[in-house]
């Protein structure tokens, strides 16, 4: 699989994320506490913008009076109908079984090493890099 530098880490910080354009396909990366997740910005309900919805956690109650919330921003919910989608799995909320966003592998690596070479090659000189960038790796 291709592997694509889309960012620098600290273009995305914790809680944030980054709408980019890779092999033809808009993608959202979020950065959730440190973490970063990747999925296609197209919500499969009805084709919604899905990646500039609201971020969210899960509130649940015991009982009256009772409330954990947990998994601060690991869902996304689309501002079309609200439908939402976990950012690690892809799984809809609604019908986990059928309903699922494409996500992609996300992997944060020094440098430039080993990702593939685009087609045009630009006379270069010598940089040091002292950044990690944030990769989307994209099936063909």
């Amino acid at each position: 699989m291709a592997k694509w530098v889309v960012a620098t880490v600290d273009e995305i910080p914790p809680g944030g994320r980054k709408i980019v354009e890779v092999a033809g396909r808009s993608i959202g990366v979020f950065n959730v506490k440190g973490e970063f997740f990747a999925v296609l910005n197209r919500c499969p309900h009805q084709g919604g913008p899905l990646c500039l919805g609201n971020t969210l956690g899960f509130l649940r109650s015991e009982g009256v009076g009772e409330f954990h919330y947990s998994r601060a921003g690991e869902i996304v919910r689309c501002p079309w109908h609200g439908w939402e989608y976990d950012l690690r799995t892809g799984q809809s909320w609604f019908d986990p079984g059928h309903v699922i966003v494409r996500k992609y592998e996300v992997s944060v690596v020094p440098g430039f090493e080993g990702l593939e070479k685009g087609p045009y090659v630009a006379e270069t000189f010598p940089v040091s890099v002292d950044k990690e960038y944030v990769v989307v790796e994209v099936g063909r």
